[in-house]
C-alpha cells in the first residue's frame, strides 16, 4: 500500500508538471486535436471543387468548328461545348487550366464520312491533378461517341447492333456501403495514432531526460520511495497525457464532420460515437506501451535534445508501420496483429468497415502492449537504480 501511495504522489506531481507546460500542451492539442477537423475541411474543399466541375458539365475542345457531329453528340449528352484557349498546353502545364482539352483534326468530318477513324487527342498533364480527374469523363464520352457511330454504320448496312456484343457484361460490387465509406475514413486511424505518439512524447522525455538535464533526477532518487513507485508514478502520468490526447483526437472527428461542405462526402464519411469509442478502447493500451518505450529510450539520455533525437526512430516506426496495410494488397495477415501500431490500425480499419472485432484479437493486441509496458518500465527501473548507485 505504501508503494502505491508513493506512486500516486509521483503521478500527481508529474501530471501537474506536464499540465503546467501550457505552451507545449497547447501545441500538442492544436497539432493532434485540430488536425482532424482541418483535414476534413481540406478534403471537403477538394471534393466540393471536383463536384462543382462535374456539375458544370463542360467540355473544352480545340477545333470544335471542324467537328459538328461530335459537337452534336456532346450537346445531346447535356454537356456544354466550349472552344479551348489557344495556349491550352501552357495553361495545362502550369495548372492554370483545370479541364482536359479534346483536340480534333481539321479533316474530322471528311474522315468520318469515308468510314475512316480520325485521330482525336485528349490533352492533359500528369502534374495537373484537376485535368487528370476530368480526363476519365471525357474519355468515356468519346467512347460513347464511337459506339454510337458504329451502331449507325451497322444500321445502314442492315446489321443488328447485337452483333457487336458477344457477351453481356455487368459489374457487381460486393462492397457494402460501410466498406466503401471506410475507404474515405481510412485516414482517421493514422491521425489519431500519431496524436497518441506526440501526446506522450514530450511528457515522456521531460520526466526522464528533462529531469536529468535540470539536475532534479538525483535528488528525487534520494527519497525513501522505491524505484518501482517512482517509475509507476512517472509512467502513469505520461500514459495519462497520451490517453487524454487519444480521447480528444478521436472525439474531434465527431464535430469535425459538421464542417464537411459536400453532402455526398458527409453521407459517405461514417464515423460516429460507436466508432470513436472503439478507437479509444484500442488506443489506450497503445498509449501506455508508447509511454513506457519512450521513457526507456530517454532515461539513458543526458539532455532533452538527445532524447528527442533518440526517440525519432520510434516515432518513425509508428508512423510507417500503418503503411503496411497500403502496400500489402493481399488483405489482413495474422502477423499484422503482432506489431503495435500496425495492429491498432488493422483493428480500427475493421471498425470502420462495420466488422465485429474478435475478442481474441483485442486480447492479443492488448497483451502485447502490456508486455511492452512491463519491459519498458523494468528497463527504466534498472536505469534509475544504476543512476542512484553512481
Amino acid at each position: 500500500m505504501q508503494s502505491l501511495a508513493a506512486a500516486f504522489i509521483v503521478f500527481r506531481k508529474e501530471l501537474l508538471d506536464a499540465l503546467r507546460d501550457r505552451r507545449t500542451l497547447v501545441m500538442v492539442l492544436l497539432s493532434s486535436v485540430a488536425v482532424g477537423p482541418l483535414v476534413l475541411v481540406l478534403l471537403s474543399t477538394l471534393v466540393a471543387g471536383i463536384e462543382k466541375r462535374a456539375e458544370a458539365r463542360e467540355v473544352l475542345v480545340w477545333g470544335i468548328a471542324d467537328a459538328p457531329t461530335l459537337q452534336n453528340y456532346l450537346q445531346r449528352q447535356t454537356f456544354t461545348v466550349r472552344e479551348a484557349p489557344a495556349d491550352y498546353e501552357a495553361l495545362l502545364r502550369d495548372s492554370r487550366l483545370g479541364s482536359p482539352v479534346v483536340v480534333v483534326p481539321k479533316d474530322f468530318e471528311q474522315l468520318l464520312a469515308r468510314g475512316e477513324a480520325p485521330l482525336v487527342e485528349v490533352v492533359m498533364s500528369a502534374s495537373n491533378q484537376r485535368s487528370q480527374t476530368g480526363a476519365g469523363l471525357v474519355l468515356r464520352l468519346l467512347r460513347g461517341f464511337n459506339q454510337e457511330q458504329a451502331l449507325l454504320r451497322l444500321a445502314t448496312r442492315g446489321v443488328s447492333a447485337s452483333a457487336l456484343e458477344a457477351v453481356q457484361v455487368e459489374e457487381r460490387d460486393l462492397a457494402d456501403p460501410a466498406t466503401r465509406s471506410a475507404q474515405l475514413a481510412i485516414m482517421v486511424p493514422f491521425f489519431v495514432l500519431m496524436a497518441v505518439v506526440y501526446g506522450a512524447l514530450n511528457a515522456a522525455l521531460d520526466t526522464t531526460a528533462g529531469e536529468r538535464e535540470r539536475g532534479s533526477l538525483e535528488p528525487l532518487l534520494m527519497n525513501p520511495a522505491s524505484r518501482l513507485s517512482l517509475v509507476l508514478g512517472k509512467w502513469a502520468a505520461v500514459a495519462t497525457v497520451g490517453m487524454m490526447i487519444a480521447v480528444l483526437s478521436c472525439l474531434s472527428f465527431l464535430p469535425g464532420q459538421w464542417l464537411l461542405r459536400s453532402e455526398a462526402l458527409a453521407a459517405m464519411f461514417r464515423f460516429g460515437v460507436t466508432e470513436a469509442l472503439a478507437f479509444i478502447g484500442l488506443l489506450l493500451p497503445l498509449a501506455g506501451a508508447l509511454a513506457a518505450l519512450l521513457m526507456a529510450i530517454a532515461i539513458r539520455c543526458k539532455s532533452f535534445k538527445e532524447a528527442q533525437a533518440s526517440a525519432t526512430l520510434l516515432v518513425l516506426a509508428v508512423s510507417l508501420l500503418p503503411l503496411v496495410t497500403v502496400f500489402h494488397q493481399e488483405g489482413t495477415a495474422p502477423w499484422h496483429l503482432w506489431l503495435p501500431a500496425l495492429a491498432q490500425t488493422t483493428l480500427m480499419g475493421q471498425v470502420l468497415r462495420g466488422e465485429t472485432l474478435s475478442w481474441a484479437d483485442v486480447a492479443l493486441v492488448s497483451g502485447i502492449c502490456a508486455l511492452l509496458v512491463v519491459g519498458g518500465l523494468s528497463y527504466v527501473a534498472r536505469s534509475l537504480k544504476a543512476a542512484a548507485l553512481k
